[in-house]
């Protein structure tokens, strides 16, 4: 085995390709951190707060959201990439270690978002649409950008983040998911999304109500995961897997209120697109001929930087940048110009010949790049084209002609900041047999340690194994959940065991909870509505607390009554509610979870009526609950 993989890393270290879809996934994984972080902003009452608003433990806590938060952008931005990741992966490590949110308030996506970091760390997201390599540039000033190698990367930093976070994912929960009967009756996507407090607010029972339809979807889903991690890279299978993976998860983003793990799984997808899309993109995009032509002082520096930002930002390739020393008398339109002029201003020439200079060259620049279209609007209005115009000419009158040496007139090597260009690029130039070994043996370790979650929960724990019947079987327990205990908080690997049959066997009654207002009438705290839905923006790891902490098969009194508190409280102060003078009613109706096919199962459990089993009350910021003393007999 050891030789097999160690043969097939050696072949694909060397396999150069494209590196436009890791930078797209550095960006797209960005993202889904930072509205993370929006959500946890918004609701850092809810979540951090032993009782929301009153007691406050943490009231630091929306400094380092913000601060987290900037870090997040300099992800998105390719803004110092290695710094920026190294941070972001200590802020996942201590907000979900040290914080309520892992203990009640999962994401459902925590542990894969760490995990996804940790490879990110050694992937070369530095290399495309990022700032990185704007500075990268930048520190070669008198390098025109098309002398600039276009970046290639080793198609390794495609598959090995892609077969380890999730095709071992998959395939671990495609074990779990046997071991349901909803999943061995082919409903494994059909039971979720028949139950009030996982759907979104879009109705999707023209689906759930085709039996054959939603059947073919289950068995799609068993037989795409036991087998993703064997057959994606496959040249012909890839597409296949593309689309049936992407279909899977956006179908969860737009169904499901668990949305933050649609997006945090989806983003993956981009490393699955085609190499050869990519290049087509590039061709697609790219205008056939410049609409703009702009002359620049090649013995400024501040001219050359000014034309290397220009073009990072020149998505679309519709600005063509010379030197007006070599180039400028090539253009007949320029020859009224005295080459001295002409290196007092950036000059550009449309396609009508039409000569422009100074700040009418920027709006220009702005208007053919179309994106900043928008910017060189503003910049023509009266008033600011004045103030642009003066500002303008303060810094080109005011800038000076340096000459460079030998060192700025040749492309730099790429810096040695990022681990990718230390351990890929460098070293495996050097020693790529020994590069090869070392990562066939790290992949057999993370494999042993994706191993080891996936038998002990998804087969030891499934099949109720007692492990402590001898002395060798009991001291493997212990190992395994020591080494559970690390690869799980420091490579985000545990049990893909969601909404299984543990989780809805039993479920059949579900909460919700009302107030009267001061009118005396009863109205629906903007948490869970009649229906039964919990409403935007209550979805996320808020739904994980009311729906698989709160309310479970077997409601505990303690817990419920815990959050319970930290709904109304949360929820009445940002209502304007005056919490000591208002009544919550604690609502409670039937629902059903089959592990069988019904016609039209979401609306029988939207109609189910509502009863009222209780209330709860604060008086002087303490509440005090009138509650059944066993919910689950009702």
């Amino acid at each position: 085995m050891y030789n097999l993989i160690y043969s097939k890393t050696l072949v694909l270290l060397g396999k150069q390709v494209p590196v436009t879809g890791i930078g797209l996934f550095r960006a797209a994984y960005g993202l889904v951190t930072l509205q993370e972080i929006i959500f946890l902003y918004y609701f850092n009452h809810l979540i951090f707060d032993p009782i929301p608003f009153i007691d406050v433990e943490f009231p630091t806590i929306t400094l380092f959201l913000c601060l987290w938060g900037i870090i997040a952008s300099f992800i998105v931005l390719g803004y110092r990439y290695q710094s920026a990741l190294i941070c972001n992966y200590i802020f996942w490590l201590v907000f979900i270690n040290f914080t309520p949110m892992q203990r009640d308030f999962d994401g459902g996506f925590d542990l894969f978002m760490i995990g996804t970091n940790f490879f990110l760390l050694f992937m070369p997201g530095d290399r495309a649409f990022s700032l990185d390599n704007l500075r990268y540039k930048l520190s070669t000033p008198f390098t025109h950008y098309s002398r600039y190698p276009q970046t290639t990367v080793s198609v390794l930093a495609y598959y090995l983040p892609v077969l380890i976070c999730l095709g071992f994912l998959y395939f671990d929960s495609a074990i779990h998911k046997m071991f349901a009967e909803h999943w061995r009756n082919g409903l494994g996507s059909w039971l979720p999304s028949t139950q009030p407090y996982y759907v979104s607010a879009l109705d999707m029972s023209w689906l759930l109500n085709n039996e054959l339809l939603e059947k073919i979807i289950g068995y799609t889903i068993l037989v795409f995961q036991f087998t993703f991690m064997f057959f994606f890279t496959h040249r012909r299978l890839r597409v296949v897997y593309l689309l049936i993976g992407m279909g899977l998860h956006l179908g969860i983003t737009l169904s499901l209120n668990i949305y933050p793990f649609g997006m945090g799984m989806l983003v993956f997808y981009i490393l699955l697109v085609p190499f050869s899309f990519w290049r087509a993109i590039g061709r697609l995009l790219a205008t056939k001929q410049p609409a703009l032509t702009v002359f620049y002082d090649k013995q400024c520096p501040l001219c050359n930087r000014t034309v290397l930002i220009l073009n990072h930002f020149d998505i679309f390739k519709c600005i063509d940048f010379k030197n007006a020393q070599d180039y400028a008398e090539q253009y007949p339109a320029m020859a009224a110009i005295s080459p001295q002029t002409l290196l007092t201003d950036l000059y550009a020439l449309d396609t009508q010949q039409r000569i422009y200079s100074g700040v009418d060259t920027y709006i220009q620049i702005c208007l053919k790049m179309r994106w900043l279209a928008i910017v060189g609007a503003i910049l023509r209005l009266p008033g600011i084209y004045t103030l642009a115009k003066n500002k303008y000419r303060a810094i080109a009158d005011a800038r000076s002609r340096v000459g460079c040496d030998t060192e700025c007139l040749v492309v730099a090597p790429l810096p040695n900041g990022t681990w990718y260009q230390r351990y890929f690029v460098e070293m495996a130039a050097q020693k790529p047999k020994a590069v090869a070994r070392r990562l066939s043996k790290i992949l057999i370790a993370i494999l042993v340690l994706q191993l080891n979650s996936t038998i002990h929960y998804g087969i030891v724990y499934r099949l109720d194994i007692d492990t402590k019947q001898n002395q060798f079987t009991d001291a493997l327990a212990k190992g395994s959940n020591a080494l559970l205990a690390l690869s799980q908080t420091f490579l985000g690997i545990a049990p893909h065991a969601l909404y299984l049959h543990d989780h809805f066997a039993g479920y059949d009654r579900i909460l919700a909870i009302t107030y009267t207002d001061p009118q005396g009438n009863e109205q629906w705290l903007p948490f869970v509505n009649g229906q039964g839905r919990l409403l935007a923006p209550n979805w996320g790891r808020v739904h994980s607390m009311w729906a698989n902490i709160a309310v479970t098969p077997t409601i505990n009194n303690v817990r419920l009554q815990k959050f319970i508190m930290k709904v109304t409280a949360f929820w009445g102060h940002k209502i304007g509610l005056n919490l000591n003078n208002t009544v919550f009613h604690i609502q409670l109706k039937k629902i059903d979870a089959p592990t069988l096919w019904v016609h039209d199962q979401l609306h029988l459990n939207f109609a189910s009526p509502w009863v009222t089993i209780g209330t709860a009350k604060w008086t002087n910021n303490v509440i005090t609950y009138d509650l059944p003393n066993n919910i689950n007999s009702l």
